[in-house]
């Protein structure tokens, strides 16, 4: 269900595995990054009239219930099919996608989803930044 040669795979792969303790496995047929629970997934889809449609190149992050709102209201969003009930959002890539924002996305899930040591890990290594 992916391309291992594919470009925006590995720029997402770069930034979710430098997060502490970040490693991947594929669930579902996709690329899933996770510490003790996932916090993102490249690609995903929708379903639209009983047909699923596929946003390959997308990421799938779970950030806070008031970032959602706002993200939902730009038209690279789409909530994605099983996940979108509980808050996740897709957000479609290309080349000229704001890598700055992707990162964030992606720290935000993992805040979400990480724990306490590894927050505060990710906090130490920020502030030594």
């Amino acid at each position: 269900m992916f391309d291992e040669a594919d470009p925006l795979l590995g720029r997402v792969r770069v930034l979710a595995l430098a997060l502490p303790d970040a490693a991947e496995k594929v669930s579902h047929g996709r690329p899933a990054f996770f510490t003790t629970k996932v916090f993102a997934y490249y690609g995903g889809s929708v379903k639209v009239d009983g047909v699923y449609r596929q946003h390959e190149q997308s990421v799938m992050v779970l950030p806070d219930p008031d970032e959602r709102e706002a993200l939902l209201g730009d038209e690279r969003c789409f909530v994605p099919a099983y996940l979108g009930v509980s808050g996740w959002v897709g957000v479609d890539l290309t080349e000229d996608s704001d890598w700055q924002e992707i990162a964030e996305l992606l720290g935000a899930s993992y805040r979400r989803t990480a724990g306490p040591r590894r927050i505060a890990a990710l906090d130490a290594r920020s502030a030594a930044s």
